[in-house]
């Protein structure tokens, strides 16, 4: 991967602060911009599903009634956006917890474990299970391009410093450099708000010393 973020990954980054934002106007032009830049309809509707599992179902859903609208707006103007992959099957006899302890394990580059997650089991079989398993397994997006998205939602939610920071390791060790991420805080300066970019530079100057 290039030190430079390409088109298609500078258009997702406001894409996913504004879903995690609920900001449906901005959104708009978001998903207007991500499928002129050459994302496939597919790929920007596997990132609104994934950010639920980290803004919650109702910003996920309203994205995707955006998105949809959007869609037809644009089928309406005789506008032909590329549909894209769709995820490969999942084999017969899938376990969604052992794939996603596997996958979970790959992208951190350790067995995640701790007091929290002996404090509630149950969060981190629906972690591993869920997200990393049955999202995560999901081929329509590469991984770095799941981390490019939840870093860019994460940086829009307030209080979430500590997940951010984590995901800025998943990400670089995942094949996004510490120069894409100086680059992926440039982009949220430039088409998202000064406080997500602020909040976003100080976890990334953290994480990097």
């Amino acid at each position: 991967m290039q030190n430079s973020l390409n088109n298609q990954q500078q258009a997702m980054i406001p894409i996913a602060a504004f879903t995690a934002r609920g900001d449906i106007d901005k959104l708009t032009q978001a998903l207007n911009e991500g499928l002129d830049a050459g994302l496939s309809i597919n790929e920007i509707k596997e990132v609104l599903v994934q950010l639920y599992a980290y803004c919650g179902f109702p910003r996920s859903l309203n994205a995707l009634g955006c998105f949809m609208s959007v869609v037809k707006a644009r089928q309406a103007r005789g506008i032909v956006d590329q549909e894209g992959n769709t995820a490969t099957p999942l084999p017969e006899n899938w376990d969604s917890l052992a794939a996603g302890t596997e996958n979970q394990t790959r992208l951190v580059g350790q067995r995640v474990s701790g007091p929290l997650f002996d404090f509630a089991p149950a969060i981190d079989v629906y972690l591993k299970a869920h997200l990393f398993g049955d999202i995560f397994q999901r081929d329509v997006l590469s991984w770095s391009a799941r981390e490019l998205a939840t870093i860019s939602a994460l940086a829009a939610i307030p209080g979430a410093e500590s997940q951010l920071k984590s995901h800025y390791a998943i990400s670089c060790n995942n094949g996004i450099t510490p120069e894409q991420l100086r680059a992926f805080v440039a982009v949220l300066a430039e088409k998202c708000a000064p406080d997500i970019a602020a909040n976003a530079r100080a976890v990334l100057a953290q994480y990097l010393n």
